[in-house]
């Protein structure tokens, strides 16, 4: 768990909430400007105000400094830890360390390789509970049980 930082606008419960809830929930609701993916589509068109121009609540984005105290020199993107921050840097510089002995394609983070091999091995292993149909990605598992 990330540690707060000892600004008195972090202090808060709604942030020590937001700090204290894991990442792991999916996030199907991708930002086509930045990336950046969401659990809920009303966040994702919050979080599209910045980029129409308009700025967020102001304890939102104390909120988000708090929480994600590393920022990128060349974009500005924070992240929660060094280690994300460096695997970001990874976008500017288009270094791609990882490739499939399959077909030698590059990404830039092993997890994007993992994921990508299941193109090849036809690995599925996210199971619907309710219907038993299997899916390589998660993000398709929660698409197909938005439909049950």
């Amino acid at each position: 768990r990330p540690a707060l930082c000892q600004e008195g606008s972090c202090r808060s419960s709604q942030s020590l909430e937001l700090v204290e809830k894991p990442h792991a929930r999916e996030k199907p609701y991708n930002c086509l400007e930045c990336g950046k993916n969401f659990s809920q589509r009303s966040h994702l068109i919050q979080h599209q105000r910045i980029h129409n121009g308009e700025r967020p609540f102001d304890f939102q984005l104390v909120t988000h400094r708090c929480i994600h105290p590393y920022e990128c020199p060349e974009c500005g993107k924070r992240f929660r830890t060094t280690t994300e921050l460096l695997q970001h840097e990874q976008t500017h510089t288009g270094e791609r360390p990882f490739h499939c002995p399959d077909c030698r394609k590059g990404f830039n983070r092993n997890f994007n390789l993992v994921t990508h091999r299941r193109t090849h091995t036809g690995e599925r292993p996210h199971k619907c509970p309710r219907c038993g149909k299997s899916f390589s990605w998660s993000s398709s598992l929660t698409k197909h049980q938005q439909n049950h």
